[in-house]
């Protein structure tokens, strides 16, 4: 873990004088209807692109267009990935974030996940019968419909991916009547663990194919060899 010392708290409050100093500077060079502000000071960030990213403030993960920050994902994937960010953000230890996808790999597996960390929410944006392309969400739409509750526009529906015949978009279940199913486990796996995490280690040059073999366990090398 690092360690704040005296020196690096010195620096950091230097560097936020001089940045402030910079900013009134600028702002003089500009015309009066412009003026910029200062956002605030990150000793690490992660950026995947332009819109995409997160940083470290006041212990605290600041993310955009991440997976953490969007309710299409469950919430064990985006828990996961915000302790995955917290230790490299916050800490600097790799060692805790490769443990932290295992850890999660593993409980899936196990079947040692509870429904509430499954749950994936969408929102339905027209009409039913006008959806062309039916998926997960319109099917598990329908099906709470056939409890006789009426869903229109701007509905928000919670779902999970049960174990099955069918496609995937067959077998989503609304979360209210998912109780006594068996979630499918390749598919938040395959489908949410793993992309959200290549998100983030494919940037320290972690393949997709590399997570998928410590899904399985069968990993070759120490995870931590590209840090």
């Amino acid at each position: 873990m690092v360690q704040e010392t005296k020196e690096q708290l010195e620096l950091e409050a230097e560097i936020k004088q001089q940045a402030h100093k910079f900013l009134q500077y600028l702002n003089s060079t500009l015309p009066e209807s412009m003026e910029l502000e200062y956002e605030g000071f990150y000793r690490r960030g992660f950026f995947v692109s332009k819109k995409r990213y997160a940083v470290i403030e006041d212990g605290e993960i600041i993310a955009k267009g991440l997976e953490l920050v969007r309710r299409d994902w469950a919430p064990i994937v985006k828990n996961t990935q915000e302790a995955i960010l917290m230790a490299i953000l916050k800490e600097g230890n790799s060692d805790k974030a490769i443990q932290e996808v295992k850890k999660v790999f593993k409980r899936l597996k196990k079947g040692d996940v509870e429904r509430k960390e499954l749950v994936i929410h969408t929102q339905i944006t027209k009409p039913l019968d006008q959806y062309k392309q039916v998926g997960p969400h319109v099917v598990a739409a329908r099906r709470i419909e056939e409890h006789g509750i009426k869903v229109s526009r701007g509905t928000i529906i919670q779902y999970i991916i049960v174990k099955g015949k069918g496609s995937i978009s067959q077998r989503a279940i609304p979360y209210e009547y998912s109780e006594g199913y068996e979630y499918d486990k390749d598919y938040y796996i395959n489908n949410q663990m793993i992309p959200a995490m290549e998100r983030i280690m494919y940037a320290f040059g972690y393949s997709k194919k590399e997570l998928e073999d410590l899904a399985k366990g069968e990993v070759q090398q120490s995870l931590d060899a590209y840090f």
